[in-house]
């Protein structure tokens, strides 16, 4: 595939996710902060409703749904273990598709997608790609969707990204699906053991992230 067709392939697939993300916009803005209106649309498929829910997890947020909502969607449709099971699925077929797209996109047309501000972030994932992206998975400290790009695009090991993945977003899916389950009950001591554990884990990220540049200022 010559240069020039090939760049012609790249806006053509950023205009097609540009014209999705306009119609979801438009026909399902609720989905971007009500989680309930996901649960009725995904309780409305029936039994093909897990799978639905995956598919609508893994393209999701790569069409600006945030992953946060759709997590606290699955805990409301499914519990907290079978909707924290649903997500993990969903998020990491995601992140192979978008990180797919960052490989084939190019490290420079990604750096103009998601800015220069995280130019630091792509250099760090490139000298240690597991402990930068397993990290950024526990506490995501920089969107969902900009990571996997950056990480797609930069000369990490596809295994490293995998199994960072994989094991990273676990303990924040598990959070979230248990934050869904019990978002009926907003005033019972699980959900407010939910948000606390949330608050203490982002706090703990923070807090590591703080030490670390105290330590390597450079």
């Amino acid at each position: 595939m010559n240069q020039r067709l090939l760049a012609v392939v790249k806006i053509l697939l950023v205009a097609a996710i540009v014209a999705a993300i306009t119609y979801l916009l438009v026909a399902h803005q609720e989905w971007f902060r009500d989680p309930r209106r996901i649960r009725t649309e995904i309780v409305g498929w029936g039994a093909w409703g897990p799978v639905g829910f995956m598919l609508l997890y893994a393209f999701g947020p790569s069409l600006l749904v945030p992953g946060a909502v759709m997590t606290v969607a699955a805990g409301l449709a499914f519990g907290t273990i079978k909707g924290a099971l649903f997500a993990v699925a969903g998020a990491d077929v995601g992140a192979l598709v978008a990180f797919g797209a960052g490989r084939f996109l190019g490290k420079d047309f990604v750096s103009r997608v998601v800015g220069q501000r995280f130019q630091g972030a792509l250099e760090r994932i490139a000298r240690n790609g597991f402990q930068i992206i397993f990290y950024l998975r526990i506490f995501p400290v920089i969107p969902y969707n900009a990571l996997n790009l950056l990480a797609g695009a930069s000369p990490i090991r596809f295994r490293d990204y995998f199994w960072a993945s994989v094991i990273g977003m676990i303990p924040g899916t598990v959070l979230f699906a248990f934050l869904g389950n019990e978002l009926w009950h907003p005033t019972s001591p699980r959900f407010m053991l939910a948000v606390g554990l949330i608050i203490l884990c982002f706090a703990g990220g923070e807090f590591y992230r703080r030490w670390r540049l105290v330590r390597s200022p450079v």
